[in-house]
């Protein structure tokens, strides 16, 4: 009788941050593709483009002007999905409930160089970017009418982004948006249970067994999920379990910056392109509780699959039924690892 190899036979797999499965089909990566291929976008941009919107001294639509920034600049979204002032409302029949939802989204620019993006930055300058981050949590997750800041960035246009221009989001919300509230169940749940925090022990576990890290230094770590649902999504998981941005020291916020470029060099170095990914930070509620179950993490889901222009879809069984992959974790850690520390462009 055939035994039962992970590697080359369909399973199941558990997410314990959101009690989600995922079907995983290692046989069928062996397949050979005949779906779409499409031309590889070769595009080199300037570090001023005067027709961009995020560039410094340039207009917005709407007639907003950018002053003439250097490295980072934050603005609150002129298309806000949220708004301050939304009236109270909502229906509560059982079947048809809604509910007024307020909040406030900022863009924040990354750099002022119109032609870089997050692995092309130095750490120095990465590390800007989250002090902008800190400060910003700070900023609206003290505002009364703010229960979560969600901290974000879709890079590439296949993932939704609009402008090449190297920037990210924060929306923030008077509810705790899904996935989060997600991990707040689970997460509270095992504290409960354990005393230590779910991701403490999953990162423990990951250290010792080494099957999925992709880059480590004193403070975090980036690897491929046990779980994970797309071909090279990843995580960066601190070692101390901190609950939010605020508390990490200053080693550990340049730690955050250094290895959020180790992780999206070796994304641009997996097929020599800007690796379109979205990716955002999970942390605790601000609504002024204690939340000791809460890690501070963060996702990154990006869609390719096999090549720089073969993407990966949620289809048919996966929409409908549960979400599937073909590549194991273990085999896109092992092809993420493998690149080299060095952006393909200075090779």
């Amino acid at each position: 009788m055939t035994q039962f190899n992970i590697e080359d036979h369909p399973h199941r797999r558990f997410n314990p941050l959101t009690n989600d499965w995922i079907l995983v089909s290692p046989h069928r990566s062996k397949r050979p593709w005949q779906g779409q291929v499409e031309k590889t976008v070769v595009e080199e941009r300037p570090a001023y483009d005067p027709d961009c919107y995020l560039c410094a001294g340039n207009e917005r639509v709407g007639g907003h002007k950018n002053p003439d920034y250097k490295g980072t600049f934050v603005f609150t979204n002129d298309f806000s999905a949220l708004l301050t002032d939304t009236p109270d409302g909502g229906t509560s029949e059982s079947l048809f409930q809604s509910k007024s939802e307020s909040g406030i989204c900022k863009v924040i620019c990354f750099s002022d160089n119109h032609s870089l993006t997050i692995p092309e930055m130095e750490v120095e300058d990465i590390r800007k970017v989250v002090d902008v981050w800190c400060r910003e949590f700070e900023e609206l997750g003290s505002n009364e009418m703010i229960n979560y800041v969600q901290i974000f960035e879709n890079k590439g246009s296949i993932m939704g982004c609009s402008n090449p221009h190297p920037h990210g989001q924060i929306w923030s919300s008077s509810s705790v948006p899904v996935e989060p509230e997600k991990e707040s169940v689970t997460q509270k749940t095992y504290f409960e249970k354990n005393g230590r925090t779910l991701l403490g022990d999953y990162l423990a576990s990951e250290l010792e067994k080494k099957e999925r890290l992709l880059a480590e230094n004193e403070h975090f770590v980036a690897l491929v999920p046990y779980w994970a649902v797309w071909p090279f999504e990843t995580m960066i998981i601190s070692k101390r379990p901190v609950q939010n941005i605020l508390q990490l020291t200053d080693d550990e916020r340049t730690a955050l910056a250094d290895i959020y470029k180790q992780l999206t060099v070796k994304y641009d170095n997996l097929f020599e392109t800007s690796f379109a990914y979205s990716a955002g930070l999970h942390q605790a509620p601000t609504d002024g509780k204690d939340y000791p179950e809460w890690h501070l993490h963060m996702h990154f889901y990006p869609p390719l699959l096999r090549s720089a222009t073969v993407k990966k879809f949620m289809v048919g069984y996966e929409m409908l039924a549960t979400p599937q992959r073909d590549i194991t974790a273990e085999q896109a850690a092992r092809r993420l690892r493998e690149l080299p520390s060095v952006h393909y462009k200075h090779q």
